[in-house]
C-alpha cells in the first residue's frame, strides 16, 4: 500500500487540476488515469481505470469539503465521472482506491498548490445535490435522535424511494439484508431463501408457533414463517414496506397467519412470542439505546423463547459508532455500528443467555456484488424511476460497502440468544439443531 504522494509540480508551485483531483480522491497515479476540464492529465497513460472532472463544481465540492463526503457530492451532482466502470457499479475505481491508497493529510506545501490551482472563487461552498440529507445537528427539527418521529423520518428517507427500484436491485425476494451463500455459486435468490432457512431453523420454530419480526422490511421472513405454519407479525416504519409486505401477504394466501403493521417495533403491544427475529433493525436504533431495545425484544418473549439479532457490525469495540458522513448524509441517516462484543454484552446484560454468534461478512460482501449487478442490469428503469442521481447514490453506496465487507472494515453478524428459565433451565439440544 502507498501514500498519497505530492506531485513533481509542487516543487514549481504549479499544479494542474487533474493532478489536484488525484490528490482530493487519494488517487495512486500508477495505477489510474485522471482528467479535468482544464485539458489536463495525470497518472498512469494507459490506465483503464480513473476519475474525470468535468466542472468547476466538482473541484468547489472537492476543495470545501475534502475526503468522501465531497468527493460523492462532485460523483452525485455528476461533476465527476469515474472512468472504466458503470455508474451503478464503480467496485473496481473503489477497491483500487482502497487497495493502494493510504490517505495523509497533504503537506502546507502541498495545500498552498492546491488552492493556488483551484482559485479563490471555487473555495467558496457550492449547495450539496438535493438527496443530500441535513447534517445531524440540523435534523433537531425532526425530534432528538431515535425518538419515535426521527426516526420515521430516518426510515423514510431511505426505504421509501420506490417499491419498484427495490424490486430491480433486490430480486424477487425483496430482501435487503444479508444473504447467506450455501455454495459460491449459489443465485441470490436461493442465498436469500437459505438465509431464512436459517434463522427459522436457529429459532426453532415449528407449526403454531408465534414469531415476532421486528424491522422486517417487505416481509420476507414474516412470508417464510406463515408458509410453515407460523404465526407472524412483522412490523416496518416504512409506510411503502408495509403496504407491499401485506399485500404480498395476502396474494399468497397467508392473511390468517401473517400481518405486517406500518408502526414502530415500540408500538407492538403483543407479548408471550416463541421468538423475536431482528433483520437488519439494530444498525438504526442507536447504541445508547441497546439496553432498552434488547430488554423491549426480552420482554417479548415467553420464557425459554429464542431471539436471532441480525446487523451489520464494525471490526472492533472501540471505534466512533457513527457513520461516514456519506452514509449518514445519503444511505442511512443517523444510523450508528459497533462491534459484536458490544452487542453480546448488552444481549447478556438484560438477562438473556446468548447461544451462538457467527460472522458473515463475506457473504454480506457477495451480496452487494449481485445488489449491484441488478442494478446495472436494470440501470435504464431504476434511472427513469428514481433519477440519475439517486441511483448513483446506490451505486456508490453498494459498491463502497462490497469493498468494506471485503476488507474487514465492517461485518455481519448473527447472534442467537435465549430467554432463560429460572435456575437456567432451557430443555435446549446440547449442540446446535441447525443446518449450516
Amino acid at each position: 500500500m502507498t501514500t498519497t504522494k505530492e506531485p513533481a509540480s509542487t516543487v514549481t508551485g504549479k499544479l494542474s487540476l487533474a493532478e489536484v483531483l488525484a490528490v482530493f480522491t487519494r488517487g495512486a497515479t500508477e495505477s489510474l488515469r485522471f482528467t479535468a476540464y482544464d485539458g489536463s492529465s495525470a497518472g498512469a497513460e494507459d490506465a483503464v481505470l480513473g476519475m474525470d472532472l468535468l466542472t468547476p463544481r466538482g473541484m468547489t465540492y472537492l476543495a470545501t469539503a475534502p475526503g468522501e463526503l465531497g468527493l460523492a457530492r462532485a460523483y452525485v451532482a455528476g461533476d465527476i465521472e469515474a472512468r472504466g466502470v458503470h455508474p451503478g457499479d464503480p467496485y473496481d475505481v473503489l477497491k483500487l482506491l482502497a487497495e493502494k491508497v493510504e490517505f495523509t493529510r497533504p503537506s502546507p506545501r502541498l495545500m498552498a498548490s492546491i488552492i493556488r490551482a483551484v482559485g479563490i472563487e471555487h473555495l467558496l461552498p457550492a449547495a450539496p445535490p438535493p438527496q443530500e440529507m441535513l447534517p445531524r445537528w440540523r435534523r433537531i427539527a425532526e425530534g432528538m435522535r431515535h425518538s419515535k418521529t426521527r426516526d420515521a423520518a430516518a426510515i423514510q428517507y431511505h426505504y421509501d424511494v420506490s417499491n419498484s427500484f427495490y424490486e430491480w436491485v433486490l430480486g424477487p425476494s425483496m430482501t435487503y439484508t444479508c444473504a447467506v451463500y450455501p455454495e459460491s455459486e449459489a443465485t441470490l435468490e436461493a442465498a436469500q431463501d437459505n438465509k431464512y432457512r436459517l434463522i427459522f431453523e436457529k429459532l426453532r420454530l415449528q407449526p403454531g408457533d408465534r414469531l415476532l419480526d421486528v424491522g422486517c422490511g417487505w416481509g420476507g421472513m414474516v412470508r417464510y414463517a406463515a408458509r410453515r405454519g407460523v404465526h407472524v407479525i412483522g412490523a416496518t416504519l416504512s409506510a411503502e414496506q408495509a403496504a407491499w409486505a401485506q399485500t404480498a401477504v395476502e396474494a399468497e394466501g397467508l392473511g390468517e397467519l401473517a400481518e405486517v403493521r406500518h408502526c414502530d417495533y415500540r408500538d407492538v403491544d403483543e407479548t408471550g412470542f416463541d421468538a423475536v427475529s431482528s433483520i437488519g433493525l439494530t444498525e438504526h436504533i442507536g447504541v445508547k439505546n441497546y439496553p432498552s431495545y434488547f430488554e423491549f425484544l426480552k420482554s417479548k418473549l415467553r420464557t425459554g423463547g429464542l431471539l436471532l439479532n441480525h446487523c451489520i457490525t464494525r471490526n472492533n469495540n472501540k471505534s466512533n459508532f457513527r457513520a461516514s458522513s456519506f452514509t449518514d448524509r445519503y444511505v442511512f441517516p443517523d444510523g450508528e455500528l459497533t462491534g459484536s462484543g458490544r452487542i453480546l454484552s448488552h444481549i447478556q446484560d438484560v438477562g438473556f443467555e446468548v447461544l451462538h454468534t457467527e460472522n458473515f461478512r463475506h457473504h454480506y460482501a457477495m451480496t452487494l456484488r449481485d445488489w449491484s449487478h441488478n442494478l446495472v442490469a436494470h440501470w435504464d428503469e431504476a434511472v427513469a424511476e428514481v433519477g440519475i442521481a439517486t441511483a448513483k447514490v446506490w451505486g456508490l453506496y453498494m459498491a463502497a460497502s462490497r469493498v468494506a465487507f471485503e476488507q474487514n472494515n465492517i461485518q455481519l453478524h448473527h447472534v442467537l440468544a435465549s430467554n432463560l428459565a429460572k435456575h437456567g433451565a432451557d430443555g435446549l439440544p446440547l449442540r446446535p439443531w441447525w443446518q449450516a
